[in-house]
C-alpha cells in the first residue's frame, strides 16, 4: 500500500516528505488547517481564528516550508543549494512566543531531513532586542529562511540598509496573535511597517494568526494582490478598530525609492 496521501487529502497538495511527516507525526490534519491551507494555497491574504492548540501556527507555516522544499530541490537539480534569503516573517508580538516558535520550528525541521537526505537544509532565526550584535551582523550577511521577529525590530530592520536587504527576499508573513495588537499604538505601529514591507518586497501574500494567526501563499505569486484589504471590502488607510481576530491585510510590490 502506498503511502502516499489521496488527491482528496488536504495533505496532497503538499511534497511527499512533509505529507509523510504530517502523517505519521500528527495524524489527520485539524479543521483550521483543512480549511486554511486551500485559501493559502490560492495566494489569498487568509486570516485563522481558531482556539489555543488548534495548529494555527503549523497551518500558516506548513506551506511557506513546503515553498522553501520546492524551491531548493529547484536549485538542487541546478547544482546549487536553497538561497542564503529571508522567504519567511514571522512576527509576533511576545518575545518569548518568538523563542518558542523558533524551538518548535527546529525539531520538525530536524526530522524532516532525516526522513529525506535531500531536504534542504532550512535556517531559521530570532531577530529581537536581546539578540547580540554578533548574530544581528551574521543574519544581514546570511539572512536566514525564516526570520522570527516582534514588531518593533521589524521596525528597526527596516530603517537599516542591511536589514531592507534581508527583508527584500521575503515571500510570507505570518502575524501570530494579531488580536492583542488591534485598536491600539503597537497595532498602527505594526500596520506601518508593514506597508513600508510591502512597498520593499517583489510579492508576497500574508497570513495572519489570532487565537488565530495569518500565513501567505507559495511563493513566486506573481497574481497575489498587491493591495491592502481590510474586513469591509476597503483597500486604503489602516484600521485598527476592528474585532479582535479581523484584521488580515497584505500584498506586496517593489518601488523605486
Amino acid at each position: 500500500m502506498s503511502d502516499s496521501p489521496s488527491a482528496a487529502s488536504p495533505l496532497a497538495r503538499f511534497h511527499p516528505t512533509i505529507a509523510r511527516w504530517f502523517a505519521e507525526r500528527l495524524g489527520a490534519p485539524t479543521p483550521p488547517q483543512v480549511e486554511g491551507w486551500p485559501a493559502i494555497a490560492d495566494g489569498d491574504h487568509t486570516l485563522i481564528a481558531a482556539p489555543t492548540g488548534s495548529g494555527k501556527t503549523l497551518a500558516a507555516f506548513l506551506h511557506a516550508i513546503d515553498a522553501l522544499v520546492t524551491e531548493g530541490s529547484a536549485a538542487r537539480e541546478r547544482g546549487e543549494e536553497l538561497p542564503p534569503e529571508t522567504r519567511v516573517l514571522y512576527i509576533s508580538p511576545l518575545k518569548a512566543l518568538g523563542n518558542d516558535v523558533q524551538k518548535n520550528l527546529a525539531a520538525p525541521l530536524a526530522e524532516l531531513r532525516a526522513l529525506d537526505p535531500e531536504f534542504p537544509e532550512i535556517q531559521v532565526s530570532v531577530r529581537s532586542g536581546d539578540t547580540p550584535p554578533g548574530e544581528r551582523a551574521k543574519m544581514t550577511k546570511r539572512p536566514p529562511h525564516i526570520l522570527v521577529t516582534t514588531p518593533e525590530s521589524l521596525y528597526i530592520l527596516l530603517t537599516s540598509d542591511g536589514g531592507r536587504r534581508m527583508l527584500e527576499t521575503v515571500r510570507v508573513v505570518i502575524v501570530d496573535e494579531i488580536h492583542a495588537m488591534l485598536g491600539d499604538k503597537r497595532g498602527a505601529h505594526l500596520a506601518l511597517s508593514l506597508e513600508r514591507l510591502e512597498h520593499l518586497v517583489v510579492h508576497g501574500a500574508k497570513i495572519d494568526v489570532s487565537e488565530g494567526e495569518s500565513t501567505t501563499p507559495p511563493y513566486p505569486a506573481s497574481t497575489a494582490p498587491v493591495s491592502t484589504a481590510w474586513p469591509d471590502g476597503s483597500t486604503s488607510g489602516h484600521k485598527l478598530g476592528c474585532e479582535a481576530g479581523s484584521w488580515a491585510c497584505a500584498g506586496s510590490a517593489r518601488t523605486d525609492e
